[in-house]
């Protein structure tokens, strides 16, 4: 009776094994590769999920819903749900945990340092050369039923930025820059003429006279306690933009880090001088430029040209109380340049990438809809709504996208002038834009790069010493928290970490060794009970 019971403990332990086996493979499996249908099964209903990124924007809420009516109005076998996000950073996050479920979007508002993450898993992203190129239901195809542009028709450079991993992995949807939103009153007061091009040399001589106090802590030229002469919004813009500038190292195409480097040890010095003397901060520790700006509180305020509506004291979407504004006259340049002959600037803004399903179909469905994204409708309603601009020659050469731009200071709403003049301000230096090697792990080295400039500022601030000392351990911390040793590509003999192993094969392994031990125990016990008899 007890041999029975061991052999059928022994049975059960092996089919659980079995199971976990099953699990595991089905779970490592992924999917198969995308595969283009013949044609689009119009007959059939698809469900398709869009998530989505606005800036707390009731107009974009309002552009999207309207997009999304608009192409169900053409196809109505396909239901588009969508869901929005006020924060890039949470979208990337919620599809990495949504990868190992296969309960990711079908359509998702991104950036390529995102999707190069979103790759590393099988078949995860749907790369879009073969759907582009297809004459039936590519970009402008024959089947398609609505005016799409053609690939020409996309801004070469623009979609160039989406290409890595050997294929296009993501439509551009939006672009735009960065731009310096000046307080032009008082650089003038202080006794400065704004040159064509702002540089770096200008502008820290400017940060560094207002920030002047009198004996009661009030700043001279604006009389109050508050003023932050010189606010970054995004800091890893800052460092990179200047590393390109100067000709100084971040990354190259294949994924080696070069980030942590002398340029960028002198580049940080410089940031913690100027901190030092109260010209320079940023929005992490102080908050929104816009707010600081139109308070009579900032001068030069570097932001996105897709933030233009909240800079100005007209601007239509303000974030402090109307007491607090202050009537200034503003200019909208291009960011500080090392060399005014020669500017560069970052080229950014979302774009739109398709994620894998198990019906080709669907996918199919979500190719059609973005494709939508790219319609004169939709692109030249978007991009009014802030200083964005188009992403096709076909939409900014619309009659009325050139009529929207001429129509600059109209109104303090529509036809907003710092919003159109940051648009403008694009248009103008697209030759002049400049994207980063994208690549496994290049989300987390831009991350890097500007934590580098607020682990800097926040130790000025601090009272802390700053030295050669300091920038060592610097170097190390953020390699370390960012996990930079472990990102991008690997060099020749040297082999990546693999990781801990997936539940299920721990499952596994613990499972197949306990049956196994069982197994043996059941033997030796056989044995022992027949030397007996």
């Amino acid at each position: 009776m007890r041999r029975l019971w061991m052999k059928t403990l022994c049975l059960a332990l092996l089919a659980i094994v079995s199971a976990a086996l099953l699990a595991g493979c089905h779970g490592s499996r992924g999917l198969a590769p995308f595969a283009m249908p013949e044609s689009f099964d119009t007959q059939k209903k698809y469900e398709i999920t869009f998530w989505a990124k606005n800036d707390t924007n009731l107009t974009q809420v309002n552009i999207y819903k309207k997009t999304i009516a608009d192409f169900q109005a053409i196809y109505p076998n396909i239901t588009v749900n969508l869901r929005l996000y006020t924060d890039y950073g949470k979208i990337y996050n919620d599809v990495i945990t949504n990868i190992a479920t296969q309960t990711t979007p079908n359509v998702c508002i991104t950036y390529p340092d995102h999707i190069a993450t979103y790759r590393t898993g099988q078949n995860v992203v749907v790369p879009l050369g073969e759907l582009i190129d297809h004459a039936s239901y590519g970009l402008g195809g024959e089947a398609v039923n609505f005016d799409a542009p053609t690939k020409e028709e996309i801004f070469p450079k623009f979609l160039a930025e989406c290409s890595f991993g050997g294929d296009i992995y993501a439509l551009p949807f939006m672009r735009s820059t960065e731009a310096c939103y000046v307080n032009k009153t008082f650089v003038e007061k202080l006794g400065f003429t704004l040159p064509q091009t702002l540089t770096w040399d200008f502008v820290w001589q400017v940060a560094d006279a207002a920030a002047a106090q009198d004996e009661e802590g009030n700043y001279l030229l604006n009389g109050q306690k508050v003023l932050r002469p010189f606010l970054y919004k995004s800091t890893d813009n800052m460092m990179i933009s200047l590393l390109k500038q100067s000709g100084g190292g971040y990354s190259t195409d294949e994924g080696e880090i070069l980030l942590f480097n002398d340029t960028t040890k002198s580049i940080l010095e410089t940031v913690a001088l100027h901190t030092q003397k109260g010209a320079f901060s940023t929005f992490k520790i102080d908050g929104y430029p816009a707010n600081y700006l139109n308070a009579g509180q900032c001068i030069f305020a570097i932001d996105s040209t897709g933030g233009a509506t909240w800079m100005g004291s007209d601007a239509p979407l303000v974030d402090i109380p109307e007491e607090n504004l202050v009537d200034f006259d503003i200019e909208v340049m291009t960011i500080p340049q090392i060399d005014a002959d020669h500017p560069s600037m970052i080229s950014q803004g979302p774009s739109v990438c398709i994620f894998n399903k198990k019906d080709p179909q669907e996918v199919l469905a979500s190719w059609l809809f973005t494709q939508y994204l790219l319609t004169n409708e939709v692109q030249i309603a978007y991009a009014s709504t802030e200083g964005y601009v188009p992403v096709t020659s076909k939409a900014q050469s619309s009659e009325e996208y050139v009529d929207y731009l001429s129509r600059e200071g109209e109104d303090n709403d529509y036809y907003y002038d710092v919003k159109i003049k940051a648009s403008k301000l694009l248009i103008d230096n697209i030759g002049n834009t400049f994207v980063t090697p994208v690549f496994n792990g290049s989300a987390s080295l831009r991350d890097a790069a500007g934590q580098l400039i607020e682990n800097t500022v926040k130790s000025v601030r601090r009272k802390q010493t700053v030295d050669d000392a300091y920038y060592e351990t610097l170097y190390e911390s953020i390699t370390s928290l960012y996990r930079l040793d472990r990102a991008g590509a690997t060099s020749v003999g040297e082999q990546k970490e693999l990781g801990p192993l997936p539940s299920t094969a721990v499952i596994l392994l613990i499972s197949l060794g306990t049956a196994w031990v069982l197994i043996g125990a059941s033997f030796v016990h056989g044995m022992v009970k027949s030397r007996k008899k």
